[in-house]
């Protein structure tokens, strides 16, 4: 392994934490996970997006500035490996889509506050996947406030993603994940690891998985 903190990204239901879960298992890393299900206005905000979006970001934030702080911080002679399946910057990519100008720019300058503390990943796995084959997975995840998210909002969101890799020369492996199947595909999951134990220049490297 060639990177101390690998952080794992891509829209709603494109598989982050399962593959999180396997690689923090195979590298015996510290494992991050996001705790999106503490957040108490995750169902309203699906209910009505316009009035709770705000708040819901402004916890989310909270929660994952607190998260990193803490167990980032921690040195652990043991686990100089840290897995996470989200990266802080989703913060401000979520907040763009769903909040209106005005409170964006304050949540921004709130965000580049709470940004210059924290450690940033050595390097971004991004898994990028069909809206078609997001909707199949979140249908089978069945946690019902996000049954009805519509093909919209996972396009905005997924554009939100590609425009910020793009203008950011960020060290990042964008992974096809449209045949992806982490959990019974070993050949899918080596493909990851090989990719991992190379050294990249900055900005965006692809990788594909065979059908």
């Amino acid at each position: 392994m060639k990177y101390n903190f690998v952080a794992i990204e891509g829209n709603i239901g494109a598989g982050k934490t399962t593959l999180s879960h396997i690689l923090a298992d195979h590298f015996g890393a510290r494992l991050i996970l996001e705790q999106f299900a503490d957040n108490p206005f995750l169902p309203k905000f699906y209910e009505n997006p316009r009035q709770y979006a705000f708040p819901l970001e402004l916890f989310f934030m909270a929660e994952r500035f607190k998260q990193q702080k803490e167990l980032i911080g921690q040195k652990d002679l043991f686990q100089s490996l840290t897995i996470s399946d989200y990266l802080f910057t989703k913060c401000l990519l979520f907040a763009k889509v769903n909040l209106p100008e005005d409170e964006f720019r304050l949540y921004q300058r709130l965000f580049e506050i709470l940004f210059q503390q924290l450690l940033q990943p050595d390097i971004l796995i991004y898994l990028h996947a069909p809206v078609n084959r997001l909707q199949s997975n979140i249908r089978k995840r069945n946690r019902p406030y996000e049954q009805s998210i519509p093909d919209d909002y996972l396009f905005s969101i997924q554009e939100t993603y590609t425009h910020y890799i793009r203008q950011h020369n960020f060290k990042t492996l964008i992974v096809d994940t449209t045949n992806a199947d982490f959990l019974n595909r070993p050949d899918h999951v080596q493909i990851i690891l090989d990719a991992l134990n190379k050294e990249y220049d900055q900005g965006q490297h692809y990788l594909t998985l065979p059908t």
